[in-house]
Order: C-alpha cells, then structure tokens, then sequence
C-alpha cells in the first residue's frame, strides 16, 4: 500500500510539472525621453550646475521592474537604480553629455531584456553650440582578442551631434596607453588597413571635431593581437 502510494505521489508530481507553463521572459522597453541626439533644455534647475530631469519609457510586457543606467559621457561614470515604474527622477550635471539605457527585469524569470542606448545633452545656461558626443567605438570591440592574420585590422566608431555639424575625426592609434596620432580630420566613421603585429595589446582613441570648434573625446580603447 505505502509503495502504491509513493508511485501514485510520483506521477501526480509529474503531471503537475507537467501541466506548468513556461515563465515568459521580459521584453524589451522603448525609450522615450530624453530624446536620442537631442539637447534637453527642459527640467528643474537645482543648482548653478545641476538640473533634474524624469526619463521616461514605454512599460515593456512581463516586468515587473526596471534598471535604469545612465552615463556621464565625460566622466564615463555609469550609474544604475531599480524602479518599479516607467519613469525616473533623477538630478544630473548640466552643460554635460549623457547615455542611458533601460533593463526590463521580471520577478519569476531569470531573463532580463535591454534597451536601445540613446544619447542627449543636458543643456545648461550658456548652451549657444553643443560639443559632439564621444565617438563610440564600434570595432574592435574593447578588450577584443584578435587573430594575426593578414596583419591588418579595420578601426570603426559612429558619432553624433546635437548640432549635427561634425567636421572630422582624429584618430589615434599605437602600443601605449598614450598613442601617437594615426590619421587626422578624417571624415568617415572608420580607417581600413591599419598594420598590427602578433602578440601585442594596441591601444586607440576617437577625437570628435565639430564647426565650432568643439571637441570630445571617445576615451581609451584596447585590443589584443595573438
């Protein structure tokens, strides 16, 4: 009788795994503001050099909460907090460029889905031109391992501009984490061909002109060659 039991608790159990429908995993939310590529002007001034501003997204189906990330372009400092609506309050730096980005996160899943990442300015008093953001390295991706081969590799970022009026690109490109100039005013987002030798980390960085004179800097990127 106590065996019966077990067999019939063992198959009940089974059933019931069974009947159990999978967990649907998070999707991913649409960003809305602040605007991509796009100078924010609006908010609340809470100091000579802050301001606080609500970014705001579309509810993404089965979540339950959100990371909010967002980054100051120039400090590259990422910062990140749970909420549990579509929207945030949060004060940033002025004058200053920022990235953000939106992780959908659900309470029974152990998926999570990730925004798009846009890119704003937040506008501070005396905006009259806005720099370029940072160039964002694109490839080599960072810290990439990448094989000899034909001893030559393709350098590759986008850029973007408020004021859309970039004018060029230096490129800097070598061994050192301060390497030497590569190609100046260069007026596509990418360089063919560039040498490389085996076994040796490269380092490389993007300087963003624009008509005003303005610059930026996409900060320092490596690659590794086996």
């Amino acid at each position: 009788m106590k065996k019966s039991l077990t067999i019939f608790l063992m198959i009940l159990a089974l059933a019931c795994k069974k009947d159990e429908e999978p967990v649907p995993a998070p999707t991913k939310a649409t960003l809305t503001f602040p605007a991509e590529n796009a100078a924010c002007t609006s908010g609340t001034v809470v100091t000579d050099s802050t301001a606080s501003i609500t970014f705001t997204w579309n509810a993404s189906e089965n979540t339950d909460k959100y990371e909010l990330s967002y980054r100051n372009l120039i400090t590259r400092v990422l910062t990140s907090q749970i909420v549990t609506t579509n929207q945030a309050a949060v004060t940033l730096s002025r004058n200053t460029p920022y990235s953000w980005y939106v992780r959908s996160i659900g309470d029974h899943s152990t998926d999570t889905a990730q925004s798009d990442t846009w890119k704003f300015y937040m506008s501070g008093p005396g905006t009259i031109s806005y720099s370029p953001f940072p160039a964002a390295i694109t490839l080599p991706v960072f810290n990439q391992s990448l094989p000899f081969s034909t001893g030559k590799v393709k350098l590759a970022w986008t850029g973007s501009d408020v004021d859309n009026d970039i004018t060029g690109y230096d490129v800097y490109f070598g061994t050192t984490t301060t390497p030497p100039l590569l190609q100046a005013n260069v007026t596509t987002m990418f360089i063919n061909g560039v040498t490389i030798t085996p076994a040796t980390t490269f380092y490389w960085k993007v300087i963003t002109h624009d008509a005003e004179g303005n610059t930026s800097d996409s900060g320092l990127y490596s690659f590794i060659v086996i």
